[in-house]
């Protein structure tokens, strides 16, 4: 797979302050990358500046292999965490109307805003006007017209803000829409379960530094510890498990997620295999659910960024 957008050493002065300082790296064509990092890392600085809206001090960007321009901005869609619509539009004129700006055939874009309309659950809400929606319908229209011309790369700055979960539920299927279709979509949120569950890489910036680009599930093997979830339907005699050696540590845990019973973190004894922890605990309950524990998103998040921030408190 080819990358669409590509990053290299990008640097970005504001006076006496660097805001990006050397930040590369390449997002694949048709993947759905998350854009990580704490308040004031530099994110929205790097989103601008692929958008045009800024100039790089350092460094470039380039989308299907071009430098970024004005020219190329009719590949992707982007909206920005300050969201911008008019007011006294209404709803189907404004998102016509940014639609025509990136080029897009007007009876097309009709067929795609009444899908995505309907999606959201905004038919019957088109011809009024902007300001007399509410704040997340707003927000459904900020959407729209940005993917409205179908473009190749989606780039959405906290999408997920000010949405209650029924929304953000339908806003993750969107985004699973776009994929499938094979549209690249970035997103930058501080919503981890919601990035946890879609994307499939991460590029995770603080104080203007890139820490971690990979995908998701290589990033959590690099930081698991060899621990084991191990849930049953009644609790466990904990001794038994450490009186013979075949496990090393066994901590009671809360259930994961929805998931009933009595659930565990454990650590295989020294020469111990999965099938003897199995074994030991069908002799006590009946298993519900056996796994390799890996850390959350959250987990590594903190992990790359607190010390960092302690560092100069």
């Amino acid at each position: 797979m080819d990358n669409i957008l590509e990053i290299e050493n990008l640097r970005k002065d504001f006076a006496s302050t660097r805001a990006l300082d050397g930040v590369s790296f390449n997002v694949r064509r048709g993947s759905i990358c998350g854009l990580l990092g704490p308040n004031g890392a530099g994110k929205t600085t790097l989103l601008r500046i692929v958008n045009s809206i800024l100039a790089a001090d350092g460094g470039s960007v380039k989308i299907n292999g071009a430098e970024v321009s004005l020219a190329t901005t009719k590949f992707f869609g982007y909206m920005p965490e300050e969201r911008g619509l008019y007011d006294k539009m209404r709803v189907e004129d404004q998102i016509m109307f940014f639609g025509r700006l990136k080029g897009g055939d007007p009876k097309r874009l009709r067929a795609v805003m009444d899908d995505y309309l309907a999606l959201f659950n905004l038919s019957a809400d088109k011809r009024r006007r902007i300001k007399e929606l509410s704040k997340g319908n707003q927000q459904k229209v900020q959407i729209i017209a940005t993917i409205v011309h179908e473009p190749e790369l989606v780039i959405l700055d906290e999408p997920f803000s000010g949405f209650d979960p029924i929304n953000g539920a339908i806003l993750q299927e969107l985004i699973s829409r776009l994929h499938a279709a094979g549209t690249t979509v970035m997103l930058s949120s501080h919503n981890m379960n919601a990035i946890e569950e879609i994307c499939d890489d991460i590029a995770l910036v603080n104080k203007g530094h890139l820490l971690v680009n990979d995908s998701i599930s290589n990033i959590k093997d690099a930081h698991k510890d060899d621990s084991l979830i191990l849930t049953t339907a009644s609790p466990l005699t904990v001794e038994a498990f450490l009186g013979n050696g075949v496990v090393s540590e066994i901590t009671p845990i809360a259930p994961h997620g929805r998931r009933k019973g009595y659930s565990y973190k454990i650590r295989r004894g020294e020469g111990k295999r999965n099938f003897d922890i199995l074994d030991l605990a069908s002799f006590q309950s009946e298993i519900l659910h056996f796994e390799e524990a890996l850390p959350s998103l959250t987990d590594i998040f903190i992990k790359y960024t607190l010390p960092q921030e302690g560092k100069t408190a």
